[in-house]
């Protein structure tokens, strides 16, 4: 996977970041009902050459007994992407998620300041 040369550069994969960015936000906590996206969850999402997609995440504890779920839903919504051919999702510890990681409208809409 590391040794695969991604597919696109940034500026001329734009587009298909957007629609990738698109499908993750469909992926909902199942605990706290806000999409993976606005929750801060996602930290990198990489293209690599033959549709490999690898997204880079955290959950908010460790040991979130729905990893499974969110795995799951983030294989799904990757399926709606045309030049997605697999998708891999890796968990990361570091940086640790904090609820600053959170978009305003998910602190909003959890009724954090």
């Amino acid at each position: 996977m590391e040794n695969e040369a991604k597919l696109w550069e940034p500026e001329a994969a734009s587009e298909i970041y957007e629609r990738i960015m698109t499908a993750l936000e469909q992926v909902i906590d199942p605990e706290l009902g806000i999409d993976i996206v606005n929750l801060g969850l996602v930290y990198h999402v990489y293209l690599y050459e033959k549709g490999l997609c690898v997204v880079e995440m955290t959950l908010t504890t460790m040991g979130c007994p729905l990893v499974d779920v969110i795995t799951d839903d983030i294989i799904t919504a990757m399926k709606d992407i045309p030049e997605v051919t697999a998708t891999e999702v890796k968990l990361v510890w570091y940086p640790v998620w904090d609820p600053s990681k959170m978009s305003r409208y998910a602190r909003i809409a959890l009724g954090i300041r």
